[in-house]
């Protein structure tokens, strides 16, 4: 088996950690520990836990908690993972055999994209058009669907677009999965990330063939901890985890402890208001940015996410110009192609304001020289 290379992440690991200023990322600001905690008492407590194994699929406690989000579910319908990059893992490894194929909605996460691959199936692309605001047309789902399609692969709030999708489209992505008997599975790691609006409904309820998959790196501030899950129908879970024995056994003893604290419901409310609070700050740094650049960047405001993702005017690769941003001025930003979108680029900006602004600065420096050389679109 040969893996197909995962752009984003060897792009994001290699240099996220050497930058002057990493505006690739995703999330928030990430929580302290000592916040996270609090007291002295609660520190104190935490530093007598043993350096132990941890329960395999996720301690009872912390099962319970997220089953508390997904209505109906008990902690037999979770399972506890390393992120939720190991939860998509687990499940597409279990779901997708040689000739199966698998409708994904793009631009996305391009993990789902590459491990459909990997394990054999098609990927069938659907494709959210900018013209409608970063949704996807009903119609040409349907027309997607076929007998041998398995899953159908959804990031509800989605990544890069920073998108939420509509009723319509819900519907459409629910009722094609159930009339295809197809397993539905969403990507929900942007819910309680959202700038603007309700709370994102989780897609839990709507069909019985359905995998969530969820995770403390995004709305909540805490990717250190590397806590995901898999919530679905309990036998689908019992195997799951038998595929988690082959991969990290286990959550980390502190990070499952650690996770029952952010996910508790008055803890979590707090954490996603803080989440709120960032983003609506930080946007509007971002949107004055781009308005005063004119017709450079055209963009549409994204409901959720730490994330904008920008349609640019220069005669430059969005790679190219990725490239040079890192070496010209320390400063990490994601190229549309990595999500097969070239001209457009991604900007984070879940890090704190000075932090923010000064990145952004960076970006500007560069984008005056590249006006000079190459001219705009």
């Amino acid at each position: 088996m040969k893996i197909v290379p995962f752009e984003m992440e060897r792009w994001q690991s290699t240099w996220e950690n050497s930058v002057e200023y990493n505006l690739s990322e995703s999330g928030v600001q990430p929580i302290p520990l000592r916040e996270l905690l609090r007291d002295a008492v609660a520190i104190e407590r935490f530093l007598d836990h043993p350096l132990a194994y941890s329960q395999g699929n996720g301690t009872p406690e912390l099962r319970s908690l997220i089953a508390g989000m997904y209505r109906g579910a008990t902690p037999d319908h979770i399972l506890v993972t390393n992120g939720s990059s190991e939860a998509n893992l687990l499940a597409l490894w279990h779901l997708v055999e040689p000739g199966d194929e698998v409708v994904v909605m793009l631009p996305n996460y391009m993990e789902t994209w590459g491990l459909v691959q990997i394990f054999g199936g098609k990927v069938k692309p659907l494709r959210l058009r900018e013209d409608l605001r970063w949704q996807f047309e009903p119609d040409e789902l349907a027309g997607l669907v076929t007998r041998k399609t398995k899953a159908i692969a959804v990031c509800n709030p989605d990544n890069p677009t920073g998108a939420v999708m509509g009723h319509a489209q819900r519907k459409a992505v629910v009722d094609a999965a159930r009339d295809a008997y197809a397993w539905l599975l969403s990507d929900e790691v942007y819910i309680g990330s959202e700038r603007e609006g309700p709370r994102t409904e989780s897609l839990w309820g709507g069909y019985e063939k359905t995998l969530i998959t969820n995770g403390l790196s995004k709305a909540y501030g805490l990717p250190g901890l590397r806590i995901g899950w898999l919530a679905g129908p309990p036998e689908t879970i019992a195997t799951l985890w038998g595929y988690h024995d082959y991969t990290t056994l286990t959550p980390t003893y502190l990070s499952d402890r650690l996770a029952q604290i952010a996910v508790a419901p008055k803890r979590r409310e707090e954490i996603f208001a803080r989440t709120r609070s960032i983003l609506r700050r930080n946007y509007v740094v971002v949107s004055s940015w781009i308005a005063d650049h004119g017709a450079l960047f055209s963009h549409i405001p994204p409901t959720a996410g730490a994330i904008c993702f920008l349609r640019y005017a220069l005669r430059i690769n969005s790679s190219d110009l990725a490239r040079r941003l890192l070496k010209e001025r320390s400063t990490l930003i994601v190229p549309g192609d990595h999500f097969g979108m070239d001209g457009f680029i991604r900007i984070g900006m879940g890090d704190a304001h000075g932090y923010l602004t000064k990145g952004l600065a960076r970006i500007d420096a560069l984008l005056g020289e590249l006006k000079a050389e190459k001219g705009t679109r």
